[in-house]
């Protein structure tokens, strides 16, 4: 990873996103990430020094053309998408909850790749989304969620072709079953959380920490030649 990097993260107030932003921080880049409200940033943890909060809400497409104007004046290098959410206990069954979790998951993806072109081809950067595990099949209890991650699997790709002519390459994460807020109601059932442990290959689940090692890994100089990719982090589940 080269230094002086500039990074922006959405989502990255905890999770996924949160590890993934202190990871290039550690790396010596400047680190943006974003909360859907200044409350959500204030309640959340300190983070380190590289590292700078933002409000934004993905689903508000002038808030998202907002931040991307703030960083007009500076080199933007590398795109995370990592701003989701799940809504479970039959909720997304509702057509209306089910829009509103496709707005955010898949369009407000779609909404800061589009905003945020220009400054990375400038810089010839490049954008890492986050799918999931439920990118390659779907889900009885979260149809919305999986949905949309499938559609980001797509719209990686999709990207990706139409992107390379303007040196922008566009990759994603497929995260297994990682212990963070979002999946804290299945971690409390301990024959769940069992279950999931027994069936992915390296017995275990992940640690946000894992997929913040890929992220880097995507955004360096060594996957120089990577894009439209996939890549799964998920101990195996998807294979077992």
């Amino acid at each position: 990873m080269k230094a002086a990097r500039n990074v922006l993260v959405t989502g990255g107030i905890s999770g996924i996103g949160r590890a993934i932003a202190e990871a290039f921080a550690r790396e010596g880049c400047h680190v943006w990430v974003t909360g859907r409200t200044q409350a959500e940033i204030e309640h959340a943890a300190p983070f380190s020094e590289r590292v700078e909060p933002v409000v934004l809400d993905v689903s508000r497409p002038l808030a998202v053309q907002g931040v991307i104007d703030q960083l007009s004046e500076k080199r933007l290098n590398v795109l995370v998408n990592a701003a989701g959410i799940i809504l479970r206990d039959g909720q997304e069954f509702d057509p209306e909850n089910f829009t509103r979790v496709v707005d955010v998951n898949l369009t407000g993806t779609m909404r800061m790749c589009v905003a945020a072109k220009e400054l990375l081809a400038e810089s010839r950067g490049c954008i890492i989304n986050i799918a999931s595990m439920l990118s390659f099949f779907g889900s009885g209890h979260v149809p919305a969620y999986s949905s949309s991650k499938g559609g980001v699997a797509q719209l990686t790709k999709s990207l990706a072709i139409a992107w390379a002519p303007h040196g922008i390459r566009v990759n994603a994460i497929a995260p297994g079953w990682i212990e963070t807020a979002m999946t804290a109601p299945l971690i409390a059932d301990p024959a769940r959380k069992g279950a999931i442990a027994c069936r992915t290959p390296l017995a275990r689940w992940g640690q946000p920490e894992d997929v913040a090692g890929a992220a880097l890994f995507l955004a360096s100089d060594a996957a120089a030649f990577i894009t439209g990719v996939i890549l799964p982090v998920d101990g195996g589940y998807s294979i077992a």
